[in-house]
């Protein structure tokens, strides 16, 4: 009896030993670097321009994804500041993070406009591993720019991705929860500025893959923008 007790209390040791093992590996795991390897085209077309036409000091760095790629009228809609669009298509909020030092930084932006999270949510990523990668977001901006302005400009649903309406919500609060009197962080709310009566976003508004803005709803994103402008 006593020897089968010793057996039982080894082999519990050795269970926990090697859960104890698998959790670095798991933690590990979730915390992998991300890979932003497949944008460096589109970044080195950014620093090649760059080269050529150096951008302004002090201007307003609008960053993110698509919604920001295709906000083609983004200069006109402010044309009363220098504005300067860094948006790459398809992007994550992580991939912003790794790019940082080389198209957000060097330029010393007087504000930052961040809009994505959408490609994240869509892609498998939790609402906390999004936000998470906020935050890396607004920690490696203030490390070197630490007056820098940054505004989240909150996700807004499209028709195509109306099964992550919820997640993007969330997402929102999260954002507008954490910049709460918190110096230099703005959130810009969007989300319902697409819905009709309904309460699902309106199809006016969108392109014919039902995701990204038409004119009339990049006419809406500015608006809604604008009050957040330096004056």
């Amino acid at each position: 009896m006593k020897n089968l007790i010793q057996c039982l209390l080894m082999v519990g040791l050795i269970l926990v030993s090697s859960s104890a093992a698998l959790i670095p590996q798991a933690a590990l795991a979730q915390k992998a670097a991300h890979d932003s390897s497949k944008w460096e085209k589109a970044i080195v077309t950014f620093e090649a321009t760059d080269k050529t036409m150096p951008p302004p000091k002090e201007a307003l760095l609008f960053i993110g994804s698509s919604t920001i790629v295709r906000w083609k009228t983004l200069a006109q809609d402010y044309s009363e500041h220098k504005v300067i669009n860094r948006g790459f298509g398809g992007s994550q909020i992580a991939d912003s993070v790794n790019f940082a030092e080389r198209i957000i930084l060097p330029y010393a932006p007087k504000a930052v406009f961040l809009r994505a999270g959408g490609n994240d949510l869509n892609a498998g990523k939790s609402v906390s591993q999004v936000f998470e990668d906020y935050q890396a977001f607004v920690a490696k901006i203030h490390a070197k720019l630490p007056k820098t302005d940054i505004f989240f400009i909150g996700l807004s649903p499209s028709i195509k991705r109306w099964q992550q309406a919820d997640k993007e919500k969330e997402l929102n609060g999260l954002v507008k929860n954490f910049v709460a009197s918190k110096p230099h962080l703005k959130y810009i709310e969007t989300y319902d500025m697409v819905l009709g009566p309904d309460g699902k976003p309106r199809k006016e508004l969108f392109v014919e893959d039902e995701l990204h803005f038409s004119d009339a709803g990049n006419k809406l994103l500015a608006e809604k923008v604008r009050p957040y402008l330096p004056k």
